[in-house]
């Protein structure tokens, strides 16, 4: 290892110097701002229903960043699990700032060429205030609308994160995320949801973020994952434990539940649109998840929580560009076909060499990919189904537009932030983690717990050592051991159909003669 030598601290805490100032900067400059009318005019079409049912709804989409935290956090290694959850988690901070300073500006400010906002129409939410909007909300206050809009900004650069997890370092990540949301997500949200976008005017139809969420999350993950390379265990083809299989089943629960802003939300309004919305959502979420555990099993997989969580994700995804477009009825077929094909993604992915950690563009690119199609196909009044094809051709080229744009874009950003800073760790903090050696942090704490056992049970320190470094071993929070993880248990009893296990869970029942067991819960 090198020395570190002050001028070596000083340059670690460069990034961190810059991103302060930066900070300062924009806070004093919006004092500078004028304020926008906080009440409405009173002849305005102001509905306290819709409003109720906006902030409910906006409330809900922020509840599904979190939720991909711990679905993502479950997912990884045990010594990564809190830079992976982290990276979601500040999304939120980052993105909510940048959203008020220019975002919302360019995405749904005054079009310029259908391609992006004029960056001063809105700037440090000047004119965004308690006033109705006729184009964007003209039933809610236009704050009230960029708020909604705000979330759908957050949580697509964290589901970038499922991609780069393990081995991007975190000023890297906070870096390419605030400009990608600049210069990659909101033209993509200009063009879809703004009037004068090209893409609503050639009649694409994405209700709540199929192309401007998922697939360009999707699409922007397989750039990343490309630039940064495999991971080591990767490479020698380790097999993969989450850490915390109750972690990906609360995450999946929380985006579930989520969602349902997310796409009802969409609508705007509580009116019945909404509903429908809401029951096409859980409907395709629901065979979704269902279809891929039986898939699993039809291939010889045992049908697990993690497969039936990322199915759940998949028809969420899949369905989202669609939601408002098509019937209940269709969203069955949408569910399964979705779930079907994302399956086969991550089973191709796994013959590859690509290292995309955990199939986010599997899942998201492919996913958005597949429901922007069927959408296409099923819509009611122009879709296929209803005996027009212009629709369907606009689809498949907006997927074309979109992919295109989003991979080249991400690819430029992350070649062009590699000349100013290092993206990922060296291979010594990769196989160390990143919860250690990027935050000084990790899930499990064993200080203190050395002298408490000896206490409790009287063993001698030496005993004692040798106990807390097998359990560290055990939880894969050894950092200064050479920790490989324990090979699985084989299942050799026909009649046990889950090969999941709680991580730090007793790997054997404790001897009944032993008195005094000791337990150490991990997990």
């Amino acid at each position: 290892m090198p020395t570190i030598t002050p001028k070596i601290i000083r340059n670690k805490r460069a990034w961190y110097i810059v991103t302060f100032v930066l900070l300062g900067a924009m806070s004093i400059a919006a004092c500078w701002v004028n304020e926008a009318p906080r009440v409405a005019d009173p002849n305005s079409n102001l509905s306290n229903a819709d409003i109720a049912w906006m902030l409910t709804s906006s409330a809900l989409v922020l509840l599904m960043t979190p939720g991909v935290a711990f679905f993502y956090g479950g997912m990884v290694g045990s010594k990564n699990v809190i830079s992976t959850m982290l990276q979601s988690f500040a999304t939120i901070g980052v993105i909510s700032i940048l959203w008020v300073v220019v975002g919302f500006s360019l995405a749904f400010g005054d079009d310029s060429n259908m391609f992006i906002g004029k960056p001063w129409t809105y700037w440090m939410f000047h004119n965004v205030g308690g006033q109705t909007n006729a184009a964007l909300s003209p039933t809610i206050p236009l704050a009230l609308y960029a708020i909604f809009q705000m979330m759908f900004a957050v949580i697509t650069p964290a589901l970038i994160s499922g991609g780069l997890a393990e081995r991007i370092r975190f000023p890297a990540f906070i870096t390419f995320i605030s400009l990608w949301s600049l210069l990659v997500y909101c033209p993509l949200a200009h063009w879809t949801w703004h009037p004068q976008g090209f893409l609503r005017v050639w009649g694409v139809l994405d209700f709540a973020g199929g192309t401007v969420v998922h697939m360009s999350s999707g699409w922007a993950a397989l750039a990343g994952a490309i630039v940064l390379g495999r991971r080591k265990v990767h490479k020698d083809k380790a097999q993969h434990v989450p850490a915390n299989v109750p972690f990906v089943i609360l995450g999946a629960s929380l985006l579930w539940f989520g969602w349902f802003g997310f796409n009802a939300g969409s609508a705007l309004t509580s009116s019945e649109l909404a509903t429908i919305a809401f029951l096409t959502t859980n409907t395709a979420t629901a065979m979704a998840s269902i279809t891929w555990i039986i898939f699993d099993a039809v291939q010889g997989k045992k049908p697990s929580a993690v497969g039936a969580c990322t199915g759940a994700v998949v028809g969420l995804v899949v369905i989202t560009p669609g939601s408002g477009y098509v019937s209940v009825q269709s969203s069955f077929f949408i569910g399964f076909c979705g779930a079907v094909v994302c399956n086969l993604a991550c089973w191709i992915k796994g013959k590859t060499t690509l290292d995309d950690t955990l199939d986010a563009f599997s899942c998201h690119g492919v996913g958005g990919m597949t429901g922007i199609v069927l959408t296409g196909f099923f819509a009611d009044y122009v879709g296929v189904t209803a005996g027009t094809g212009r629709t369907f051709g606009f689809h498949w080229a907006a997927l074309c537009v979109v992919a295109c744009y989003v991979f080249g874009m991400s690819f430029i950003l992350f070649k062009f932030l590699e000349l100013f800073m290092p993206l990922r760790v060296d291979e010594f903090k990769e196989e160390q983690g990143l919860d250690a050696t990027q935050h000084g942090e990790s899930v499990y704490d064993f200080r203190g717990l050395d002298s408490t056992i000896t206490s409790q049970q009287g063993l001698n320190p030496h005993q004692t050592t040798g106990l807390m470094k097998d359990s560290r071993r055990a939880s894969g929070v050894g950092f200064g051991d050479d920790y490989q993880p324990p090979p699985l248990p084989i299942n050799t009893d026909n009649n046990i159909d889950h090969t999941e296990v709680v991580v730090g869970s007793t790997a054997g029942p404790t001897p009944a003669s032993s008195p005094n067991p000791i337990s150490v819960v991990i997990a």
